[in-house]
């Protein structure tokens, strides 16, 4: 069998689904001993048949020459790659719509490896708030520490916001890169992506134009598209939906495989890849991830309406309740495929009331983290947000009472009840 063969995403006429090719696609089980499933190759080191043949596979990973036609990376080292992991990656690419895919050793790994391949000092990042706390972190605390100036605006400012945001920015320095994080990390506060394509395409008529990168993590890859909406580098992690059982830590990052080639080069220096049990691992969640989000996605729905009736209940931040004459609900109807399964809701009261609540629940987890199989709640400004201000937080939305949920795929009644005798402690 060819690997032209069995690469294909066609069935005659046919384009085969996502789903479908998660089964099997960039696997030829004839090349491992006819086993349905990859085996894990747990190995440091690849042997080669020839000299040559090293010198050459050394030349392809270094940039040392151009691929010839048709010509693929010989293995070499599992640092620089692994089966398991160019199998991974083949398959991520196919659900980001994307050329190509690299695999981290966490979602973490996957965004500071690809800013370090692409700011420097001396230059401005351009970035969405609210974002992940350990995003957040890298941003305004360790990169300034090596020149690279952070400008935020908010996610939900719109395009008057983004544009005021990139004036400031210009006068600090070269804008190189616009980071978003879309839904927003925890508020589910919306970065209209067109808009900033718009934006990083104004800052190009003067200058080069900053390479758009989005955070799809709250979302993707099944519910969102980003380089169908004009950003260049998508990044996930893979710890939340794709691995889906939170029993593993890895992330990626999706795109044009000329903008990808600079973050290859760096991730094989900085040896941020994923390791081939967690590539494999991986695999394996792929093949069940459209059922699990769509079933975890349905139970959202259930539980965010019956908090939205709940009488110790002030607010609730799930995006499918969005009205009509919100800004963010012509966004989320053209750039989002579902709500998702990821919301806060505020009790009424502060922190004191939002612990008790936590501390009273049975069934859904008190742990952060999202997009595994069970549910799980945590308390953003105590926990993933901690190390941000008490001022900072109140402007961005993140309030003592705020509580985040992950709801995952068990009986929806079962979550209702366990959610409504925890805020019975408030009565």
């Amino acid at each position: 069998m060819t690997e032209k063969k069995w690469r294909t995403r066609m069935l005659g006429e046919r384009h085969l689904s996502p789903e479908t090719l998660m089964m099997g696609y960039g696997y030829d089980p004839l090349l491992s001993e006819r086993s349905l499933k990859p085996p894990v190759f747990r190995t440091s080191t690849f042997v080669f048949r020839s000299a040559q043949d090293g010198k050459e596979f050394f030349e392809l990973a270094y940039g040392l020459r151009q691929k010839r036609p048709n010509e693929e990376p010989g293995l070499i080292y599992s640092r620089i790659n692994n089966p398991d992991l160019e199998m991974l990656e083949d398959r991520l690419a196919i659900w980001d719509a994307a050329e190509a895919s690299l695999v981290f050793a966490s979602g973490m790994a996957a965004i500071s490896t690809t800013l370090w391949a692409y700011v420097r000092p001396g230059d401005v990042l351009l970035h969405s708030d609210p974002i992940y706390g350990g995003t957040d972190f890298l941003l305004n605390k360790i990169l300034p520490q090596f020149g690279v100036t952070p400008v935020g605006f908010p996610a939900e400012g719109g395009f008057a916001a983004q544009v005021e945001a990139a004036q400031r920015a210009l006068a600090r320095g070269p804008v190189t890169a616009i980071y978003v994080e879309t839904p927003a990390n925890p508020t589910n506060g919306l970065v209209d992506l067109t808009e900033i394509r718009r934006t990083a395409e104004a800052i190009g008529q003067t200058a080069h134009r900053p390479i758009i990168i989005v955070d799809n993590t709250m979302l993707g890859p099944l519910f969102q598209t980003p380089l169908a909406l004009g950003a260049d580098l998508v990044i996930t992690s893979l710890t939340k939906y794709v691995g889906g059982h939170s029993d593993l830590i890895a992330g990626c990052c999706s795109g044009a495989r000329e903008w990808l080639e600079p973050i290859r080069g760096m991730r094989t220096i900085l040896g941020t890849m994923c390791d081939p049990e967690t590539g494999w691992l991986l695999m394996r969640s792929l093949e069940t991830l459209k059922l699990r989000m769509n079933a975890a996605a349905d139970n959202a729905r259930r539980v965010a309406e019956f908090l939205s009736r709940h009488r110790q209940v002030k607010s609730v931040w799930y995006l499918g309740f969005l009205p009509a004459e919100h800004p963010d609900r012509e966004v989320f109807e053209r750039q989002c495929k579902s709500a998702g399964s990821t919301f806060g809701f505020e009790v009424r009261g502060g922190e004191t009331e939002a612990f008790a609540v936590l501390d009273q629940l049975k069934v859904i987890k008190l742990a952060v983290s999202l997009g595994g199989t069970e549910s799980l709640a945590s308390h953003p400004a105590a926990m993933t947000h901690s190390d941000i201000s008490a001022e900072e937080k109140l402007r961005l939305g993140i309030s003592p009472a705020l509580i985040r949920l992950s709801v995952g795929i068990e009986d929806a009644d079962d979550l209702i009840a366990d959610l409504e005798q925890a805020l019975s402690v408030l009565d």
